[in-house]
């Protein structure tokens, strides 16, 4: 008699001894097309709320039900659960295949399968077990099965776990396993890649622009790779395979810096003390929190610790957006990426809470929310560094009273189109005075002679063309690049500047300037500081002829 058939008449024996509660199950069929497929069994659970049932007190039991529509992620619980499903194989050849648990965080997974004369391979491991305890060398889960020609099988998974309880089995063929280990290993490449990429990209921009929200940002993408490593279950199989009490310590060790270092990324990346006073009061303490859950990781046990630091990563999520939020509303344009890329990680963070807390499924898009969203919120951080090291330029560069370019714009400018007159061009230098400015802030007060400081910026810009550079050299004196400009027209607008300054002033307090003009079609200058000279004597000419007047550069009278 053939082999085969001698298995499908033994068969119905075989499982009347081995699985007394089996026949309940709808089995899955392990057919020619298994092996190169991913199939999800149909299961069905039971919980142990007190964790003591032994495997043959749960074989007996009656007290199993079919699995939640929602899936088998029973988030965070005390009880443990079992997981039962019935394969057959109803061809003429044994099916080999893989069962896989991709959650790798169980703190303890036990499985059994049936083999000959009603004996049981039990499997006894989980993430706080040494790795050398599974079956195969990977970051998951995975059993390895034989199931017989014209037979079914019944499996049996315990799950008890201090950190959520989310099981997610999945059956693969030999060619389907192969296929998709590759693809996910392709996938973690590119992610961690480019984490490191990102890293050492920004450590070299804080070599050059020493900027400390780099530093804080360095750390911060650092501690959260390495958290998703752990996460992911690679630390374990390839850091520390012997050391399963550290690996789940370093969950929350790793977790914690993540979350000081982001929220201290976030106070040095906005000014959060100057201007979020209040708020920066509490980011603070939620640092201090983070510290206080790492060093209870030392000595208290992890159930007790891994469910507040989980709401805690919630709430400085949260306070991050609420500081970025009002850094958008103050006007600070890095706050534009930063909050685009927080709330990427918000959106992953929220999705993949609420799958711990068996609020949403386990599926890929859920299991991966949180490190998609942790990728594209370093990259678009990165983007923020970037537009804030923009930004320190721009106000570097810029007057903090009069809001214009400050004296060492005015260098710049000055230098580059003196540079471009020297090849061929021409250009004109106006340096404006204000009449009487001491007299006026001693009349007057300080506070009003810096709104005249800040009218008669407004009226210079408003009154040049569009490519014309208008600058706060230092205290009542303004200087103006004209570029592409000789001398006689520099003169006209001048003139008409000093009009327009004195015709807008308030008649109580009348304000007007004096300007001096220089060109360089009045004789070769050989530097930009020997023409802003020229400029400056033709200004004291102004003022010594009685103030509120334009007076042009003349070499002549340079030598009177």
């Amino acid at each position: 008699m053939p082999k085969h058939w001698l298995r499908l008449l033994l068969s119905p024996l075989v499982l009347a001894l081995t699985t007394q509660a089996a026949a309940q199950d709808t089995p899955t069929r392990i057919d020619a097309q298994s092996s190169f497929t991913r199939q999800v069994p149909l299961v069905s659970v039971l919980e142990d709320a007190s964790g003591k049932m032994s495997f043959d007190e749960v074989r007996a039991s009656g007290a199993f039900t079919p699995a939640p529509a929602i899936g088998t992620n029973f988030g965070f619980t005390s009880s443990t659960w079992w997981v039962r499903f019935t394969l057959l194989n109803p061809g003429e050849d044994d099916r080999h295949i893989v069962v896989r648990e991709d959650y790798p965080l169980i703190d303890h997974l036990d499985f059994w399968a049936p083999e000959h004369a009603g004996n049981w391979r039990h499997v006894a491991t989980g993430d706080r077990t040494v790795f050398s305890t599974r079956e195969f060398n990977h970051r998951d889960f995975l059993f390895d099965l034989e199931i017989p020609a014209g037979e079914q099988r019944t499996f049996y998974l315990r799950a008890a776990s201090a950190g959520p309880v989310d099981l997610n089995l999945e059956i693969y063929g030999q060619h389907a396993l192969v296929g998709t280990l590759s693809m996910e290993q392709l996938a973690y490449g590119a992610y961690y890649g480019g984490f490191i990429v990102l890293v050492l990209y920004n450590f070299f921009i804080f070599l050059i622009v020493r900027d400390r929200a780099f530093v804080f940002y360095l750390l911060y993408a650092a501690s959260y790779g390495l958290y998703f490593a752990i996460h992911n279950g690679l630390a374990f199989q390839f850091l520390w395979p012997d050391s399963p009490a550290w690996g789940n310590q370093a969950l929350i060790v790793m977790l914690s810096l993540s979350l000081v270092f982001g929220m201290q990324f976030t106070r040095s990346f906005l000014d959060a003390p100057v201007f979020a006073p209040r708020l920066d009061v509490l980011a603070r303490i939620t640092q201090a929190l983070a510290l206080v859950g790492l060093l209870a990781s030392f000595f208290a046990p992890y159930s007790l610790i891994i469910l507040p630091v989980s709401i805690l990563t919630v709430v400085v999520t949260s306070l991050i957006i609420v500081l970025g939020t009002i850094g958008l509303i103050k006007g600070y344009r890095p706050a534009r990426f930063f909050m685009i890329a927080w709330g990427m990680l918000l959106s992953g963070v929220m999705v993949y809470m609420l799958k711990v807390f068996g609020v949403l499924p386990h599926n890929a898009l859920t299991q991966n929310a949180f490190q998609a969203g942790s990728l594209l919120e370093m990259v678009l951080l990165s983007l923020a560094l970037a537009s804030r090291v923009r930004e320190l330029q721009r106000q570097s560069r810029t007057d903090t009273l009069t809001r214009i370019p400050n004296r060492r714009a005015f260098d710049e400018v000055a230098a580059i189109e003196f540079d471009r007159a020297r090849r061929g061009g021409v250009m004109a230098l106006l340096v404006v005075d204000i009449d009487h400015f001491k007299r006026f802030n001693d009349e007057f007060g300080h506070a009003r002679g810096d709104e005249v400081l800040k009218q008669v910026a407004e009226k210079l810009v408003n009154g040049v063309r569009q490519g014309d550079h208008v600058c706060r050299f230092g205290g009542e004196e303004f200087a103006l690049v004209l570029p592409a400009t000789n001398g006689e027209d520099a003169a006209r607008v001048a003139e008409s500047l000093r009009k327009l300054v004195q015709e807008t002033s308030s008649a109580d307090a009348p304000i007007t300037i004096s300007v001096g003009v220089a060109s360089t079609e009045e004789r070769k200058f050989e530097s930009v500081d020997e023409l802003f000279r020229a400029a400056d004597s033709a200004l004291y000419r102004a003022k010594h002829a009685g103030r509120n007047r334009v007076v042009r550069y003349a070499a002549e009278a340079d030598h009177t």
